[in-house]
């Protein structure tokens, strides 16, 4: 899995306020893929140790040790769901444009009349 790129910045900002926005959703997406690295590193170590432990004491030790990981992504997470709450707002007072952007989302495709927008075709295809 490839981490997503962010272009180089430079000691003199100029970005646009559009941009910023674009930045911080960025931000937010690669903590949230770093924090399922971590969840997955879990797993794995929870499935390899399971394997070679017997001892009561040993799978106690090993509970504790996941607990607190867990506990510690569950605040991470919180604090991504108040910024991406920030975020919104912030997005909801701009007005972008979003027509000369590079990746720009695809219009829905009705399979029924080859509308590029969406259309009450969806509805019948239900």
């Amino acid at each position: 899995m490839s981490l997503p790129t962010i272009p180089n910045i430079t000691p003199q900002v100029t970005l646009n306020r559009c941009e910023t926005i674009n930045m911080l959703l960025s931000s937010i997406a690669m903590e949230e893929i770093g924090l399922s690295h971590i969840l997955n590193a879990e797993g794995e170590k929870l499935q390899s140790i399971l394997k070679y432990v017997c001892n009561l004491d040993d799978y106690l030790k090993i509970n504790g040790s996941v607990n607190q990981t867990l506990q510690t992504i569950v605040k991470s997470q919180i604090l991504l769901q108040f910024k991406l709450k920030d975020v919104i707002s912030l997005s909801e007072n701009t007005h972008c444009d979003h027509t000369s952007c590079k990746h720009p989302i695809p219009h829905h495709h009705c399979p029924k009349c080859k509308k590029k927008k969406p259309c009450h075709c969806e509805k019948s295809l239900e």
